[in-house]
């Protein structure tokens, strides 16, 4: 799988830009600020409907325009295949597949997959539980983009139970209209273990294939300086065994559901779910978040998206490799790390590389010159 054309409109800092690209390695080199991350944020963004880099669509669009037009050519097989998808912040987005409307944008979900590892990675190791969940969700959608329907109804399902939630408290605090608002919180809570369930059963599936390959991919890329684990922990507790069986979880769910019953309705929020969820990333028997190093915490980030690489690259359903991304990442790196990184990805299909100087690059993934600066871009000849 590779990128073959890339168009903007009005995305980011760019009114219009068309780039050519190809199989092996591209970088975009150009100083800070000139607009060469936004290139490869927009990739991410037909990959996944999201940007690494903020958590909503208007900062995408250029300012003072009313909308932005992504459109990438995907080689698949050999297959070309025309992605288009018009961002419209405060309404509904649009897509096509080649020229064609599709009824949802998710639809496009799976014609280009990516892997993408930038300096915002860092979070993963040092952030908050909700960027592992990212994380998590992100690489299961690549797997299989009919969970996108999934995570959208969870968080429908999860949306409408915290307002039931909070009516209930009101109305106990009230003394009236209780019982009817716990009658129909029953109803939600059926539906939250139903497709939380669903959920939870494809992360931690996930989890357990990709566990073997963060530790392979950290020992590689801190030469030995291992062991590195991931176990996924679930708000349902330590004494309910996390099998990937929805029957069983869902069960496990409306239990915790019932225990935690007074917690909720005081807090008004639910407690308990795949949203409360983490995955605890473990360098030898210490977590990584307080105790890795800055180098090591690096290492660790870098590991879970080659893992995730090596994930999506040995499924023989997904239809080819998929494409990674290196986020001005080199210059984060030392001197060892840069070379046996550059080593590991030197042969995939299609490398794409952003550095704010061309020596930040390492020799073997020489390849393809584009030079950007103040929106424009230039291939080197």
């Amino acid at each position: 799988m590779h990128v073959a054309a890339l168009s903007l409109t009005d995305f980011r800092s760019y009114p219009q830009v068309d780039l050519e690209l190809g199989p092996g390695v591209t970088s975009f080199v150009g100083s800070n600020g000139q607009g060469k991350t936004n290139l490869v944020e927009a990739l991410g963004y037909v990959a996944t409907l999201g940007s690494h880099r903020v958590s909503t669509d208007a900062p995408l669009v250029r300012f003072g325009a009313e909308r932005a037009l992504v459109r990438a050519q995907v080689v698949r097989e050999d297959r070309p295949t025309l992605v288009e998808i018009e961002i419209n912040p405060g309404r509904a987005n649009r897509a096509r597949i080649n020229r064609s409307p599709v009824p949802r944008p998710r639809e496009v979900l799976g014609v280009l997959r990516t892997v993408l590892f930038a300096p915002e990675d860092l979070a993963l190791v040092k952030g908050d539980p909700s960027e592992r969940r990212r994380f998590l969700d992100e690489l299961l959608v690549s797997r299989a983009p009919r969970l996108a329907g999934v995570r959208s109804d969870y968080d429908r399902v999860l949306k409408q139970r915290n307002a039931l939630l909070k009516s209930a408290s009101a109305a106990r605090r009230g003394g009236s209209g209780a019982s009817e608002v716990l009658r129909t919180l029953e109803v939600w809570d059926s539906h939250l273990a139903t497709v939380g369930a669903d959920l939870l059963a494809a992360r931690i599936d996930l989890v357990s294939s990709l566990s073997p390959l963060v530790d392979k991919a950290y020992d590689t890329v801190s030469s030995g300086a291992g062991p590195a684990s991931i176990e996924y922990v679930s708000s349902l507790g330590p004494e309910v065994e996390l099998l990937p069986d929805r029957g069983l979880l869902a069960d496990a769910l409306l239990a915790a559901v019932e225990v935690r019953r007074r917690d909720e309705l005081d807090r008004g929020a639910s407690l308990v779910g795949p949203h409360r969820d983490d995955l605890l990333l473990r360098l030898g028997p210490a977590p990584a978040k307080g105790y890795a190093s800055h180098g090591e915490s690096w290492s660790y980030a870098l590991a879970l998206r080659l893992a995730s690489y090596d994930l999506l690259r040995n499924d023989g359903s997904l239809g080819g490799e998929p494409v990674l991304v290196l986020d001005d990442v080199f210059a984060e790196l030392d001197v060892a790390r840069r070379r046996r990184l550059a080593d590991l990805v030197g042969g995939a299909e299609q490398v794409l590389v952003t550095a704010a100087v061309e020596a930040d690059v390492p020799e073997q993934l020489s390849g393809g010159r584009i030079h950007v600066l103040a929106g424009t871009v230039s291939r080197e000849p």
